[in-house]
């Protein structure tokens, strides 16, 4: 292992000025720093991050809590906040939470013992109020930024989200100026922030064009394909008449899809269908999916520029960035006689 009195004694300098140049000390001239740091890359010099992080009180760390990373929901997030991190010289710690509240207190405290200089996460929401491990964060005064919506428990960290009553208003909005009146939503889970944005955009793209909103219409979904496709089968056991169907997110509206394609409903000619995220797989499925586009390296890069000010001893604001809708041959106009189809299991 190449150390710093090794690149010393072939430079010709003492370790102190070796050690100045390869941190970028301001008391040595451009050239000496050059030479040296040349010098270190071709003797193949490392340094050590663990020395390093004692002398400077960091570790060049971060932690990125997420349900989990398969999820195509979260991909271009992370990509965005890697690609922060790389910009600035650190690494990320990646923890997995399976949406179980157990799991993610015990992923954040494994994250704390390894000293990280922030976390980001997307939280596990659940409707207690408070949650310890997170009052434990803010007694710490450890930088955190919430990767989306923030609830009771988590409601004084900064954080990023998106606009998610207007995305969803937007797509009603869409299914009714195409003719739709009787329109099915399969919501996400009870306890997220933004299962609630959706389901409130949709009621109220209802209430503006004088439709009352009927809770019949309203099928709890969850947010996966599996989901989805037990919610689309609820429907169709309870032969529910409708002419639209608007999921929660992309992969409840594609496990819908799957259920109603097998059925023998054509999409759109009998129903329509519209998701929420635009994930890479809503352009390129069976039936291309009409949703909503969130900006979602943006949303990582976000997050990364209130956590750098976090770091810094800053208070910087939250922030909610706006979304667009996204047509696609998912939808159309119901059938010319109006009358909606009763599809049956």
């Amino acid at each position: 292992m190449v150390r710093l009195k090794d690149i010393a004694a072939q430079a010709g300098v003492s370790v102190m000025t070796v050690s100045k140049a390869l941190r970028g000390a301001t008391d040595l001239s451009a050239q000496t720093k050059t030479r040296i740091k040349l010098l270190a890359q071709q003797m193949g010099y490392v340094p050590d991050s663990m020395a390093q992080g004692l002398r400077s009180r960091t570790t060049k760390l971060l932690g990125v809590v997420l349900p989990s990373v398969t999820n195509p929901m979260y991909v271009r997030t992370l990509s965005a906040i890697e690609e922060g991190a790389h910009e600035w010289g650190y690494d990320l710690i990646l923890a997995h939470t399976l949406n179980i509240p157990e799991r993610e207190e015990a992923s954040i405290r494994r994250l704390l013992s390894r000293r990280v200089d922030g976390l980001l996460i997307m939280p596990v929401y659940r409707l207690a109020p408070s949650a310890p491990i997170y009052e434990e964060l803010l007694q710490r005064q450890t930088p955190t930024v919430i990767l989306g919506h923030r609830a009771p428990f988590c409601a004084q960290f900064s954080n990023v989200e998106t606009d998610d009553v207007t995305g969803s208003y937007l797509i009603t909005r869409h299914l009714l100026e195409l003719g739709h009146k009787r329109i099915v939503f399969l919501s996400g889970p009870s306890a997220a922030p933004w299962a609630q944005e959706r389901l409130e955009g949709y009621r109220r793209a209802l209430r503006e064009a004088q439709i009352e909103p009927d809770d019949r219409l309203v099928f709890s979904a969850g947010a996966t394909i599996e989901e989805g496709e037990k919610a689309a089968l609820q429907a169709l056991h309870e032969s529910v008449s409708m002419t639209a169907l608007q999921a929660a997110n992309d992969l409840v509206a594609m496990g819908a899809a799957s259920v109603l394609l097998n059925q023998g409903v054509r999409i759109p000619d009998d129903l329509s269908l519209a998701g929420f995220g635009n994930i890479a797989m809503s352009e390129h499925f069976r039936v291309p999916l009409t949703t909503i586009r969130q900006p979602k390296l943006r949303l990582g890069a976000a997050a990364m520029d209130i956590l750098q000010k976090l770091r810094h001893g800053e208070r910087p604001e939250s922030k909610r960035l706006p979304v667009e809708i996204i047509v696609r041959a998912s939808t159309s106009p119901p059938k010319p006689e109006g009358a909606p189809i009763i599809a049956h299991a």
